[in-house]
Parts: C-alpha cells; sequence; structure tokens
C-alpha cells in the first residue's frame, strides 16, 4: 500500500467517526421534543402523567395557585430545601403562578394557548367550564388542542361529582374484592394502583394516541379518563375469566391470588420469598431444590385440599433457613423465585443499578448539585430521557 494510501485511510477512519458521532448526537433526541403541555393538575395523578411527558421531551408548564400551594409541596420528608415528591413529580417542569379566579390570568392563558398542543387538568368536573379553560372554548381558539381531564369517576354518570380516593377506586373496580386473605380481607396497599396504573398511564397513552391521531386530521380532542374505569381494566385476566368464562373470582382461591403455591413464604428470620413457579419446568426445579415431591404430585391439582397440602409443605420448607441462605440456593437456579426486598433494597439492587432506576438529577439546569429520583423506566434505541432539573419553587417559571 502506497503511503498516501495510508494517509488517506488514516484521514477516513478519524473524520469518518467524528462524522459518525455527530450524527448520532443529532439523531439521539427526546421523542416528545416539540410538545407543548399545559398542566392545572395537582398532587399526584396528573403530575405523574405529565411528569413522563416530561421526561420524554415535552415542554411542560405547570400552572400552580400563587396562594394555594399544591400539597404535594407539602409533604414530608424534605430535601434541598423542598418537599422530595414536589421535586421528582414535577421534574422537568416550569412552574407558572395563575390565580385561575382573576379575568386577567383566564385572558393570559386564551391569549396563550395557541402555541400549546395539550392540556391536562383534574378538576372536578364542570370546574374548567365556570373558569372559563374547558375544552369547547379553547379549542375553538385553538382547533388542534388535545385536552385531558383526569376525574375520579369520569364526567358523567351519577358518581361524577363524589369525591374518591385511590382505595375507593380499587374497591369500586372489583379488583379489592378478589385480592387478600379470606380471614383478613383485601390489603391496604403502599401504593397509588388506581391513581397511576389507572389515570397517570392512561391518560398518557389516551394523550399520545391523539397526538397520532391529529397527524391525520389535523385535530385535537377531549379525552376523558376516569381513574376507576381505567383501574377497572387491571382486572383483565381475571374479568376475562368472570364475563366470558362464568369463572367467578374469590378471594385466596384463585391461580394468582393464593389459591395456589404461587405466593409469599415467611422465612426463619422472618423477612419473605416469592414463589412463582407455576409452569412445568419452574415447578420441577423447585420440586427438587426444595425437595418437595409433593409439589410435583399435586402442584397441578385443582382440588383445594391439596393446594393447601403444598403450600403448607412449602410454609414449612421455607421457614427451615434465613433469606440469605434461600437467595444463595435461587440465585443459582432458574425457576422464578426471588426475595422480598424493602424498598431501600431494591433501590440499591444489583438490578436497580444494571437497569438504571435511580437518576442523579440536577437542582437546577446546569448545576452541579443533584439529588436521587427514580428515572423513567422507558428505554430507547435511539431517543433519550431528558432530566434538567428537579421541581421548581413557586412560580420560578413565570410567563
Amino acid at each position: 500500500m502506497a503511503e498516501h494510501d495510508i494517509v488517506l485511510l488514516i484521514l477516513y477512519f478519524y473524520y469518518g467517526c467524528k462524522i459518525n458521532t455527530i450524527l448520532v448526537k443529532t439523531i439521539m433526541t427526546s421523542a416528545l421534543k416539540g410538545l407543548k403541555v399545559l398542566d392545572f393538575s395537582t398532587l399526584l395523578p396528573g403530575p405523574f402523567a405529565t411528569l413522563y411527558l416530561a421526561d420524554l421531551g415535552a415542554e411542560v408548564i405547570h400552572i400552580e395557585s400563587p396562594t394555594r400551594p399544591d400539597l404535594v409541596r407539602l409533604f414530608p420528608p424534605y430535601a434541598n430545601g423542598q418537599a422530595t415528591s414536589h421535586s421528582y413529580l414535577n421534574r422537568n417542569k416550569q412552574s407558572v403562578t395563575l390565580d385561575l379566579k382573576d379575568p386577567a390570568s383566564i385572558a393570559q392563558v386564551k391569549e396563550k394557548i395557541s402555541e400549546y398542543d395539550i392540556v391536562v387538568e383534574q378538576f372536578r368536573p364542570g370546574v374548567m367550564q365556570r373558569l372559563g379553560l374547558d375544552y369547547q372554548t379553547l379549542s375553538e381558539i385553538n382547533p388542534r388542542l388535545i385536552y385531558c381531564s383526569i376525574t375520579g369517576y369520569g364526567q358523567y354518570g351519577t358518581y361524577k361529582d363524589k369525591a374518591g380516593h385511590d382505595i375507593n377506586y380499587i374497591a369500586l373496580s372489583g379488583i379489592a374484592g378478589h385480592c387478600g386473605r379470606q380471614d383478613s380481607g383485601p390489603p391496604p396497599m403502599g401504593i397509588q394502583i388506581a391513581d397511576v396504573a389507572g389515570g397517570s398511564l392512561h391518560a398518557v397513552i389516551g394523550i399520545l394516541a391523539a397526538v397520532v391521531e391529529r397527524q391525520n386530521s389535523g385535530l385535537g380532542q377531549y379525552i376523558d379518563i376516569s381513574m376507576t374505569d381505567c383501574v377497572v381494566g387491571l382486572n383483565n385476566m381475571a374479568a376475562a375469566a368472570s364475563l366470558a368464562g362464568g369463572q367467578h373470582q374469590q378471594r385466596e382461591l384463585e391461580q394468582l391470588n393464593g389459591g395456589t403455591f404461587y405466593d409469599y413464604y415467611a422465612t426463619a428470620d422472618d423477612r419473605y420469598l416469592s414463589i412463582g413457579s407455576l409452569e412445568p419446568q419452574f415447578m420441577t426445579g423447585l420440586a427438587t431444590a426444595l425437595e418437595l415431591p409433593i409439589l410435583l404430585e399435586k402442584g397441578t391439582s385443582f382440588d383445594p385440599e391439596d393446594r393447601q397440602m403444598v403450600k403448607q409443605a412449602i410454609r414449612e420448607k421455607i421457614k427451615t433457613q434465613t433469606l440469605a441462605t434461600w437467595n444463595d440456593l435461587f440465585s443459582q437456579l432458574d425457576v422464578c423465585v426471588e426475595p422480598v426486598l424493602s424498598l431501600d433494597e431494591a433501590l440499591d439492587s444489583k438490578i436497580s443499578k444494571e437497569r438504571g432506576w435511580v437518576i442523579n438529577v440536577p437542582l437546577k439546569a446546569n448545576a452541579d448539585q443533584t439529588e436521587p429520583q427514580l428515572a423513567c423506566p422507558i428505554k430507547f434505541s435511539r431517543s433519550q430521557m431528558r432530566y434538567q432539573y428537579i421541581g421548581q419553587q413557586l412560580g420560578e417559571g413565570n410567563w
């Protein structure tokens, strides 16, 4: 190879790599960059939905009262001068204070609404209409506007004006009716299932579907998210069995609610092990590991007495060793058995570090000091998440 060919080859690789790096940096962008959101919501359901939109790249303006702060701003504990829940839920959002009882503030929203793609609100039905900020009014100014209302019971029906909380929505959905133990009833959950899995995530789905539809029609639309409606959908397989299969769900008698050996088991040190070894290969591996032939003999039985015999045998076996001992054993096996971790343990676990569950977010844009928060769990091959800053001080982003 001639000397000048070698030089050309070196230049090709050098500048080729540089060009590829530039192209990658150019292509890597936030998935929702360009979308603009006005968020009138408070507490959890709406703010969690708009958090995901903001993490995905949308510009979110959180409209807050200058005199009645969102209660999330007041919930302890606190870090870096404000409530940790507020700092997380309002990540990447600008805080703009407006008194919605002041006609001048209403006029300001109407003046700016043509610049925005999406409105999210969480008041009771009729409130935004009384303020003059309802979908009908704002869509006349901006026909492309997508407007999402999140409420407990939806915009119509006899329940629409009732107050409610997560526990009430779960109760009415039927979920609490087939979860928990027969002797103690449904468990109070430590997370807000209806608020988040029902309200927030369904709102995000509805909003993004409307964005896609708008590309074809050129028009926005109204989205009515009832947290109760949406949490009913989480019954999915159980509801299918009940509606079409005539299998009425009963607490602690079904395959996944404690009626089989698919359950939690106390260890010798009063920790818990989760066992989900339902498939034949996993059941065989579990039976071998625990030296419990009864699991193979009766593990697939539909007879309640057989099921209880199997569960009792597993209970007694798991109770003989500590969680650490069982972890040592089952970490070497692929049988769907995992420890029940505390939240602190989970956030500091191996899988947390490998999958990036926790992210350090700057206190302000381009600041060196950071606060650890849950990362957005969605992984893209090309688009990237945005973590610009934690929730702002009240009115910090005022227009």
